[in-house]
């Protein structure tokens, strides 16, 4: 194990910012240059990570383990983790892919806690368990995830979680901002749901900016 860190180690403070994958034909396959950080987080959250890692050919598969095991980047742990979990670019193994998402949840990546929060409530990878899910997307939606908004306030409409939350449920859904009419209506409908099981003086004080 300290002799795989250490190699990886070694490729971080080499500088290798493009591919040390060896490949058949080099004059085919362009050298990749590794994604930023900001570049990484906006790929994640239009879930378009795993389909540019297969574009690039795999090539950066060393780079973004150094980055996740070494370094500890929370977008590259998740990424690694969801290369893991679903064996794109290397072998599967789902446990230490869940094990790297949730090293990102723990250091507070949205996406990360959405996606444990999603997996836990549809039973994916892990056995389903709906307490925990409310947990991961309350965190999520507190961070300003939409989309754990949007599965917080489903779980709660079904009778999962605490009516002690449905007050900060509807404030992020109805301070949520978006320009697709499906996600909108979506979001009406839940509202509409949310108020039949609050106290309307709950509701008022919902209906207020998140930063008054």
């Amino acid at each position: 194990m300290q002799s795989k860190t250490l190699s990886l180690l070694i490729i971080i403070l080499s500088g290798l910012w493009l591919s040390s994958a060896e490949t058949v034909n080099a004059q085919e396959i362009k050298a990749v240059q590794l994604y930023t950080q900001d570049e990484l987080i906006n790929l994640i959250n239009r879930n378009e990570h795993l389909d540019r890692v297969v574009l690039d050919r795999c090539q950066l598969n060393r780079d973004i383990e150094a980055r996740a095991e070494v370094l500890k980047v929370p977008a590259y742990q998740f990424l690694w983790g969801d290369m893991l979990a679903w064996g794109v670019c290397l072998e599967a193994d789902p446990e230490r892919g869940v094990d790297f998402m949730r090293q990102a949840a723990n250091q507070g990546l949205p996406a990360a806690l959405e996606q444990l929060g999603r997996y836990y409530s549809q039973g994916k990878l892990v056995q389903q368990d709906r307490k925990q899910a409310v947990i991961y997307l309350r965190e999520a939606s507190a961070l300003g995830n939409l989309k754990a908004q949007m599965q917080l306030a489903e779980l709660f409409i079904d009778g999962h979680g605490s009516p002690y939350d449905y007050q900060d449920a509807y404030q992020w859904l109805y301070n949520a901002v978006t320009n697709d009419k499906q996600t909108h209506q979506t979001i009406a409908n839940y509202l509409a749901q949310l108020e039949k099981l609050m106290h309307p003086r709950a509701v008022r004080a919902a209906r207020t900016p998140l930063d008054s």
